[in-house]
Formats: C-alpha cells, structure tokens, sequence
C-alpha cells in the first residue's frame, strides 16, 4: 500500500496537468454547446463530475509536487546547499499545509517546497467538496422531482 501511495505520488505531478486539461476541455465543449437557460437552477451532475475531476486533479498534483519537492536522493546538506542555504541543516517535514525546510543550528529556515502549491492544493480542495455537494444536492433534487 504504501508503494502505490509513492508511485502516486512521484507520477501524480506529470499526470494530473493532463487530466485538469481534458477535464477544462470538455467543460469549455460542454458550455459552448449547452442553449442559455432562464433562471437560476443548479448545474447537472456531469458538469459537477467534471469540476470535481479537474479540482480534484489540481490538488493532487500540486500536493504531489510540493511533497516532491523535498525528497532528493542527496543527503540534507546537500539539498539544502543546493537552495542556498549556508551552514549545517536539519530537514523538517509538514503534511498540510506541504512544508519541507531547511532549518540551520541558529534556527533560520529555508522553504524548499514553492509558495504556490499550498494556495493551489487548499482551493482544489474546497472547490471539489464545493463540486461533490453541489452534484449530490442536484441529483437529489431532480430525483424528488420525477
């Protein structure tokens, strides 16, 4: 189990920009061809399947290339050296909200994971809960309707 969650992890990030492209495609396809409609109602469930996948996809690849971002094959001070950071390390790790750091004897760190893969995991994942309710509270409703 725990090799699957790393071959996950190690491709996820060159996988999923494929899945979010094809995901977006077909929900550009889907509005350009869908007729405008009067009123306010909730959208269908495919187009909420489809905003699940492409946030969903987002989230996990940057998720993916933040925790990747700190796993090198170096040892820590050479990763360390490699980002600039002068002196002896320690390499401390975060879950959530991705961390990886470089923290020195005097106590000053270095992120190694990029600033914009916390914003982007964070938002993905609220917009595929948002999408997965939205989804279920639609099909709901339509089912009572029938």
């Amino acid at each position: 189990m725990a090799s699957l969650a790393f071959l996950i992890l190690v491709f996820a990030p060159f996988l999923m920009p494929l899945v979010v492209v094809g995901a977006g495609a077909a929900l550009i396809r889907r509005a350009a061809t869908r007729q405008p409609i009067s009123g306010l109602r909730l959208p269908s469930g495919t187009t909420c399947t489809l905003v699940a996948v492409l946030t969903g996809a987002a989230a996990l690849g940057a998720y993916a290339w933040g925790v990747m971002s700190g796993f090198y094959i170096l040892d820590p001070d050479q990763m360390c050296a490699a980002r600039g950071a002068r002196g002896d390390h320690i390499v401390t790790r975060a879950t959530l909200p991705v961390s990886a750091q470089c923290v020195t004897s005097d106590g000053v760190g270095t992120e190694l994971v990029p600033a914009w893969v916390n914003p982007v995991v964070f938002m993905g994942l609220t917009l595929f809960v948002l999408a997965v309710a939205t989804g279920v509270v639609g099909l709901t409703r339509r089912g009572r309707a029938r």
